[in-house]
């Protein structure tokens, strides 16, 4: 991602962060669940009116109501089973568009000057990627401008435009991605991330009772998270935040309670640097198997080529120990994906000459975190064990430095979680 600001070009491969071009401002980012009805709005626009009063400037980046997204998705479906990507971007994109709307209208009935803009208006450019886009660049100067104006400028998230004008959309979570880098090209001092909980949890609370919320997180263990299916933050965002040195912070949209500020490593308090930090779970989760494919050079390129291609996804990648010169090779996507992935791969599969391919939508992830595992051995080790008392069955493993992730029977995530929760004493401060 590169942005600007004024006539300054900052790329993401930079190795010097921006300087802040203003100070006393913040981005707040306002999820679903927290602007579903026009009740919640008005709460949302309230609250946005209390930072302007005290005297700091702000952005709202706010997302579809509710279940509005699924909504569209789903009418769209019962038109074709297979919309278009450029319309059905368009169609999606309009969700955040009503809510800006909505927030704005809220906001000058309670006494305050505001603005709503769509990602076009907000200067968002996108890669041509219509549903799953990626931002290039933010142009900040009509937001400094409504800012300068003593407006509060309300953006739809999600969203951007292409270099030929069309609407493009950011995939799931992608309102998060709009906001820290929204924050990012306005030199903001922090974005917050508000939502339906109270910050980061040990564990998803509705599945683990025991949870408990952790003060601070790092950037690495969020980004590790979120890409095992956490649903507090976007990895994308995550990304973003710590490229950048953006300061995020998430929390309730309800109450005043500060949250959990995500921090760098070496500014982590001592209590949660050697030890595991969290259990996420998804259930978003498709497992395709190739069966039978020659074992020779070249053949993993040829499969995973055209998928990335298709700009889908892939996760937890097992290849078979080779005999008599054929392997299996094994891989995730998320279920929505599943049925475009076996359109691109079941060709490719056929021209390798593979015997079969096989799927399944009845599985799950589950993993722990923690940067203090990269010191210390024996996660593993104790991870495998307390699956094992808890009678659940490991399909496949992949670890990272600091994450192991285990796919299990989507079945037993409850069981899994609250195990593994326990296991590591998460609850314990």
């Amino acid at each position: 991602m590169e942005h600007r600001r004024g006539a300054e070009r900052v790329r993401s491969d930079a190795t010097t962060l921006p300087s802040p071009s203003v100070s006393g401002l913040i981005v707040q980012k306002y999820g679903g669940s927290s602007v579903a009805t026009t009740d919640l709005i008005r709460n949302v626009a309230r609250r946005l009116g209390r930072v302007r009063d005290s005297g700091t400037r702000v952005v709202g980046v706010v997302s579809a109501m509710g279940d509005t997204t699924d909504d569209l998705l789903a009418i769209a479906r019962r038109v074709t089973p297979d919309p278009g990507d450029r319309e059905l971007a368009l169609l999606l994109s309009t969700g955040e568009v009503v809510t800006a709307t909505l927030m704005t209208m809220a906001l000058k009935s309670e006494g305050y000057d505001a603005i709503a803009l769509t990602g076009f208006q907000a200067g968002i450019r996108t890669n041509p990627v219509h549903t799953k886009a990626q931002i290039l660049d933010i142009d900040p100067t009509r937001i400094h401008r409504e800012l300068d104006a003593g407006a509060i400028p309300i953006i739809a998230g999600y969203q951007g435009w292409t270099d030929d004008q069309d609407i493009a959309v950011l995939g799931r979570g992608g309102s998060d991605t709009t906001a820290v880098a929204v924050a990012i090209a306005l030199g903001a001092d922090q974005c917050e991330i508000l939502k339906d909980v109270d910050g980061i949890y040990s564990a998803d609370p509705r599945v683990v009772p025991k949870a408990r919320k952790l003060d601070f997180i790092s950037y690495e263990e969020i980004l590790e998270l979120a890409r095992a299916g956490s649903q507090v933050l976007h990895p994308r965002a995550a990304e973003l935040g710590e490229t950048y040195g953006m300061r995020i912070v998430v929390r309730s949209s309800f109450h005043e309670a500060p949250g959990t500020t995500i921090v760098t490593g070496d500014a982590m308090p001592l209590e949660g640097r050697e030890r595991v930090r969290a259990i996420a779970h998804d259930t978003d989760v498709a497992r395709i198997t190739i069966v039978s494919v020659p074992d020779r050079p070249g053949i993993a390129h040829g499969i995973f080529a055209p998928i990335e291609a298709a700009s889908i996804s892939v996760d937890v990648i097992v290849q078979n120990v080779s005999h008599q010169n054929v392997t299996d090779i094994s891989f995730t996507v998320s279920r929505t994906d599943l049925a475009r992935t076996l359109r691109i791969i079941e060709p490719v599969a056929h021209g390798m000459q593979a015997q079969a391919v096989t799927h399944s939508a009845s599985l799950a992830k589950i993993s722990i975190v923690g940067s203090g595992m990269v010191a210390n051995p024996g996660y593993a080790a104790r991870m495998f064990g307390a699956l094992a008392e808890a009678n659940c069955n490991i399909v496949s493993i992949t670890t990272s430095e600091i994450r192991i992730t285990c796919l299990i029977d989507e079945s037993q995530v409850p069981i899994a979680a609250r195990a593994l929760h326990d296991a590591f004493q998460l609850d314990v401060v």
